[in-house]
């Protein structure tokens, strides 16, 4: 098992452990898959009751994740679906939510909800998992882009707009700022990361070290709600993803906008040729990568 755990790959993803009778035992999620899953034959430490699943491990199984944000999605709904017997609950215990974009003249905003409304006339972001990242993040785009203190409301808050250099007729431009970010377009993101990063240096250096902190957690909650995610999407769509290599075809069921089902198993390329046709364009790269995983961790291929 210690030679599989170097096959893994350093980044983000997800990992399930089988016994010599293939029962799935347990399903994590890791920052690092390869760290993390050779920590299990290391020191156990405060993991001493892992020990008994430890000496049943007989496989290793595991998918690559574009983040940890997605990884923390895929573990979630798959454990939704399924709760293995060394699994305690059901994906972790971050709070799903979502972003609402408001650009209305009288409150507009950007909040953390935790369901979307249709036909209030405000734009939604998400889901999200973890609500105090995402009310940080929410945070930084507001101290970059302060769209709450855009609007026509008159009083104390049209004074301090002015002052934080916003007024009513920038409100729609500083939206679509914020929605730039938030559909993770490369330019938006690099702006306003730069000047957080700016802004936490500056108060650094002026021993503000409370302010520097925040805006560095903002910086990184930021970094989680941007971050590559399509484990869970907003559209309930339904779907098929296959990969295949080396012998090993790998299937993720798509229910609902979630990933609900990873299997992987033998198979020959002519009966795996119509699943693969059949899989969605968007979800090739991702079915085939994790394909060439499954088949490099039984064994199948070398790396």
């Amino acid at each position: 098992m210690r030679a599989v755990a170097a096959r893994l790959p350093l980044g983000p993803g997800v990992y399930r452990f089988r016994d010599a009778s293939g029962r799935a035992l347990y399903l994590g999620r890791a920052a690092s898959l390869r760290s993390r899953v050779r920590s299990y034959w290391g020191d156990l430490g405060d993991r001493p009751h892992l020990a008994g699943m430890v000496a049943a491990i007989a496989s290793v199984e595991a998918v690559e994740c574009a983040s940890e944000h997605e990884a923390a999605w895929l573990e979630r709904s798959l454990l939704e679906r399924t709760l293995l017997p060394w699994n305690k609950t059901a994906g972790g215990q971050e709070v799903e939510v979502f972003l609402r974009l408001d650009v209305s003249a009288r409150s507009p905003g950007l909040t953390v909800v935790h369901q979307t409304r249709r036909g209030d006339g405000a734009r939604y972001f998400g889901p999200y998992l973890g609500g105090l990242r995402v009310r940080l993040a929410a945070a930084a785009l507001l101290r970059v882009l302060p769209l709450d203190y855009a609007g026509e409301t008159p009083g104390t808050v049209r004074e301090f707009g002015r002052r934080r250099g916003a007024v009513p007729a920038d409100r729609v431009a500083l939206a679509a700022a914020i929605g730039a970010v938030l559909h993770r377009e490369p330019a938006a993101m690099d702006t306003v990361q730069a000047e957080l990063t700016v802004r936490r240096d500056a108060a650094a250096e002026a021993e503000s070290y409370e302010l520097a902190g925040r805006i560095h957690s903002e910086l990184i909650a930021l970094g989680w709600v941007t971050a590559p995610q399509r484990a869970a999407v907003a559209e309930p769509s339904d779907a098929t993803a296959c990969g295949w290599a080396n012998g090993v075809l790998t299937r993720f069921d798509i229910t609902g906008g979630r990933i609900r089902g990873w299997r992987q198993h033998p198979q020959s390329a002519t009966a795996a040729a119509p699943l693969l046709a059949a899989t969605p364009p968007g979800w090739r790269e991702f079915a085939d990568h994790n394909a060439r995983l499954a088949a490099r961790l039984s064994g199948a291929s070398e790396d």
